[in-house]
């Protein structure tokens, strides 16, 4: 049975009005070309604090975002109430494309990464001498990560007054990698800041290192107005107690810099990396590869890098050093 008349355009035909408004839905977004610039300085619980232009504004997600994260060091587009003001929140509407991403995963075999920071040009492997012990597996595991995210790394040695730092830096002296040796005295007067902040000046500096090396210690000597919580190490485990929980990025004293300091990691898996990428991190083995079989390891008896090393190529050490990050996927970070 028809409920109205043959002519469609009758005056009687009843149209129910939207619930949420009479104004019809639309797939057409606002282009928000009124958005300040912001840089995402921490993420706590939903609510990100950004800096926008000298004033720091609290934000959430606007939800045409949907499920994109954001993350410490992100630059994006942020409206609303930008005053900064007690009680006030902004909107993040866009987040702009990220020159770098260093990302980890919990364990080798889970599939879930996370992205620890964006947009960093530098990290800053932080470990201790002793108290607790170096753990060389996991500074692999953190080089491979930089190497695969484009970040030059930097090796930080803190408590050289408890051990000597030549064997381990021994270890790494073929990748060529910048480090730091700092001790305990020298963070109280300054002297070890200075020469850390040196290596920083101009750059974005991500800090990792597993807890109690002394990594949020040396970010308070760098950064001496925004002092963090510190812990201690535990004397029957030899581990130190998370007192780091979310990423923070500080600006240097100079203010030409960056640190973002990152909670103490335990592990740092590596199920999302590529090993065919970090082959780009030697570029005086590369061209070696070429006559490699397809899909090689470069940790295989076929593999074309023993001969181009073998007729003088390169140093041995290098292709050493480049097969012990390949397979460090396969071992655990205390071995």
């Amino acid at each position: 049975m028809r409920r109205y008349g043959k002519n469609p355009d009758e005056d009687d035909v009843r149209v129910r009005p939207n619930r949420k408004g009479n104004r019809p839905r639309t797939n057409i977004r606002p282009k928000h070309e009124d958005a300040a610039e912001g840089f995402v300085l921490t993420v706590d619980r939903g609510r990100l604090t950004c800096l926008v232009d000298d004033r720091k504004v609290v934000a959430m997600k606007a939800r045409e975002l949907g499920r994109k994260g954001v993350v410490v060091g992100d630059r994006v587009a942020v409206v609303g109430d930008l005053s900064g003001d007690k009680d006030t929140l902004a909107r993040i509407v866009r987040v702009e494309e990220r020159s770098s991403v260093l990302r980890r995963t919990a364990d080798d075999d889970d599939p879930y990464e996370r992205v620890v920071v964006a947009n960093a040009d530098q990290l800053a492997i932080v470990t201790a001498l002793a108290d607790p012990e170096p753990r060389p597996r996991l500074i692999d595991r953190c080089l491979v990560a930089a190497f695969d995210a484009g970040l030059e790394p930097l090796l930080v040695l803190t408590k050289s007054d408890l051990a000597s730092p030549d064997k381990l830096l021994e270890s790494y002296g073929a990748l060529g990698v910048r480090y730091v040796v700092t001790s305990r005295e020298e963070l109280a007067d300054g002297g070890a800041a200075d020469r850390v902040r040196a290596q920083l000046e101009d750059r974005i500096t991500a800090f990792v290192g597993h807890s109690g090396v002394g990594k949020t210690t040396l970010v308070n000597a760098l950064v001496p107005d925004r002092q963090r919580a510190t812990g201690h190490v535990n004397a029957v485990t030899g581990r130190g107690r998370h007192t780091t929980t979310s990423a923070l990025a500080l600006p240097l004293p100079t203010g030409s810099g960056w640190v973002i300091d990152t909670p103490g990691v335990r592990s740092f898996g590596l199920n999302h990396i590529d090993p065919s990428r970090v082959i780009h991190a030697f570029p005086d083995l590369e061209p070696g590869t070429e006559g490699c079989p397809r899909a090689c390891s470069h940790d295989e008896p076929d593999c074309a890098l023993d001969a181009w090393v073998a007729d003088g190529h390169a140093d041995p050490q290098r292709l050493y050093s480049l097969r012990r990050l390949l397979s460090t996927r396969e071992r655990r970070e205390g071995d």
